[in-house]
């Protein structure tokens, strides 16, 4: 069992940056691959990002990548979202993911946070 706590959510402006945090507890995450999904009102649950538990394979969103990059430090049992040039459209309730198989897929992954709400105002 994996329990993941997402934090560093919050307001702000386009083109502003916010850095979030997940922390995992219950498992080492150093096995595990861990990523971020997000949910806009009104819409299905996006893919976001994603690494492998070694870092060694990551895949993003086309519509994030260039602005975000995720990260993890398997010593911390904690995964990073930075996000940099944030745009209106990235408002949305993002959530950590862990799970034992790569897959930028939602129903690959068994273990998810509460979420965080991200908002950018135009």
């Amino acid at each position: 069992q994996v329990q993941l706590v997402e934090s560093g959510g919050g307001l702000v402006q386009a083109g502003g940056s916010l850095r979030f945090s997940c922390a995992a507890s219950g498992r080492t995450i150093s096995t595990i691959h861990m990523g971020w999904f997000r949910q806009a009102p009104g819409k299905d649950r996006e893919f976001v990002a994603v690494t492998s538990w070694s870092s060694a394979i990551i895949i993003y969103n086309p519509s994030v990548k260039g602005r975000f990059t995720i990260s993890r430090d398997n010593s911390k049992n904690t995964v990073y979202l930075q996000m940099n040039n944030l745009k209106p459209e990235d408002t949305a309730l993002y959530y950590c993911v862990a799970g034992d198989i790569f897959s930028s897929r939602a129903s690959e992954y068994e273990y998810w946070g509460q979420g965080t709400q991200v908002t950018v105002s135009s």
